[in-house]
């Protein structure tokens, strides 16, 4: 899924002209900026004065007509991209941004004058804000225009300039301990960075090894960086979208060494750094928050998973699949991230998440049906073997101990709940009558049959079965 459209640039004021005042101004403003470029009659400041009142102005479509107009984007355009003056630009940059969110349809006027490749091209400066400005633009261009990234890609080194950006941003940790963090305006222009990252791998996907020299920086930055309260707010979930479009497959035997996703110095920091974010994630948000904000980093981590060393894997089962103390109480009753999971699993509050957590869980287990029964227990494995059309396993009921590749070291555990056998609650039943008994066995047979003509379990009606075996007995 790709980023959404982002808000305008700045908060509106609350003493702006309405009506035809504001009309009459901005067509004002607009006429003297249009001057301006054919005889430079104001001064720096002068013109960026105007081009304040018209990103003011701009902020709202009502009466400001002469701005998101063919000619006022070209105004814009001129400003922005063809003077001397780094603050008319900017304050040029600025409305031009605003015009693009508000009015889809000046970007494709944006493009038609050419300046697409304008801004791949200025997109080689270092500065915070042109990079936050420039990257913004470019991203809403990824949408309702016919821009040709790929030309902007080959012709205008668009995605050498992008990764030259995130690798600046990234030189400051290379030395610097975890404490330091970039500058508001340094982590906006990164995101923006990202998402134009995101954006063009999307929706050009044999395009994204172009991009593949940003890996090792991206993953720099997410280890490097203290974790953010919330976990997933800019830039960390912007890091973790761009990953998911790069082609970490081709870390195994490609160019980068030494290889940036399991460094030899510690293969496991990235996927440990992932699920430290996934554990502080999981409780820092609302169900319905998290469903959205969580599942790229789970799909991420997925992949992660399929291209670990064996190292690496064991590692990340420990992290995220129940342990011994989880298994004390019946699974997903403890405060672990493993419990997390579980409930994640099984919530009707997280669609997206759900799937990904339960297909997670079951990679985890090597995909391996009867593994996945023994680590999550029967309740939280069953619906999601049966949505995917996965055979049961025929001893998916019978208790088993973790010599056989469960987690509790050799104990018995109940299959259903998860939990170790000797540390379930004894539960004292009063016995059953005849009567009681004769009736129980009526439900189960019942059952047995029921079960039985689904085909989803093999199983044998235990009646049938001692008939067969002549175990019952004559009754006079």
């Amino acid at each position: 899924m790709s980023p959404s459209l982002p808000s305008s640039v700045s908060p509106t004021p609350t003493n702006e002209l309405v009506g035809k005042d504001k009309l009459d101004e901005v067509t004002e403003l607009m006429g003297k900026l249009k001057l301006d470029l054919k005889e430079i009659n104001l001064l720096p400041h002068q013109r960026a004065a105007l081009l304040e009142r018209v990103k003011i102005h701009g902020r709202k479509v009502d009466n400001a007509e002469p701005i998101f107009s063919d000619e006022g984007i070209e105004i814009l355009c001129r400003h922005g991209f063809d003077g001397n003056s780094l603050t008319t630009s900017r304050e040029a940059l600025r409305c031009l941004a605003n015009a693009l969110i508000l009015v889809p349809r000046t970007r494709q006027r944006f493009v038609d004058l050419g300046y697409a490749e304008k801004a791949a091209d200025r997109l080689k400066n270092d500065n915070a804000d042109d990079q936050f400005l420039l990257s913004r633009i470019l991203f809403l261009l990824t949408y309702n225009t016919n821009v040709q990234f790929e030309r902007l890609i080959d012709e205008h080194h668009l995605a050498d300039n992008l990764n030259q950006s995130v690798a600046r941003q990234a030189k400051i940790y290379s030395k610097a301990p975890r404490k330091v963090q970039l500058s508001p305006q340094d982590d906006l222009a990164l995101s923006e960075n990202l998402k134009l990252i995101f954006n063009i791998t999307h929706f050009h996907p044999h395009r994204a090894p172009a991009f593949s020299k940003s890996i090792p920086n991206i993953l720099k930055l997410l280890c490097r960086r203290a974790i953010q309260e919330p976990p997933l707010q800019q830039p960390t979930a912007y890091l973790i979208n761009a990953l998911l479009n790069l082609q970490l497959e081709g870390l195994k035997s490609g160019p980068l060494t030494p290889a940036p996703l399991f460094p030899k110095i510690d293969p496991k920091c990235n996927a440990e750094r992932l699920i430290d974010i996934l554990d502080k994630a999981s409780t820092a948000y609302p169900e319905a928050e998290l469903d959205q904000t969580a599942s790229p980093l789970v799909t991420l981590l997925r992949k992660v998973y399929d291209l670990a060393p064996e190292m690496v894997k064991k590692y990340m089962q420990s992290r995220m699949l129940p342990s011994v103390e989880d298994r004390k109480k019946p699974l997903g009753r403890s405060d672990s991230l493993s419990s997390r999971l579980l409930h994640f699993s099984s919530s009707p509050m997280m669609a997206s998440l759900r799937e990904s957590v339960s297909s997670l869980l079951f990679e985890l287990s090597d995909k391996d049906a009867s593994r996945f029964v023994e680590n999550v227990g029967y309740g939280f494995a069953s619906g999601f073997l049966m949505t995917h059309n996965l055979p049961m396993p025929e001893n998916a009921m019978a208790a088993f101990s973790t010599e056989d590749g469960g987690n509790g070291k050799g104990k018995r555990i109940n299959p259903i709940t998860g939990q170790l056998l000797d540390t379930e609650e004894d539960v004292e039943e009063s016995e059953m009558t005849e009567e009681e008994k004769e009736r129980e066995a009526e439900k189960l047979f019942v059952l047995f049959e029921r079960l039985k003509k689904t085909g989803v379990v093999q199983v044998k009606n235990p009646v049938e079965q001692a008939a067969e075996e002549g175990r019952f007995e004559e009754i006079d």
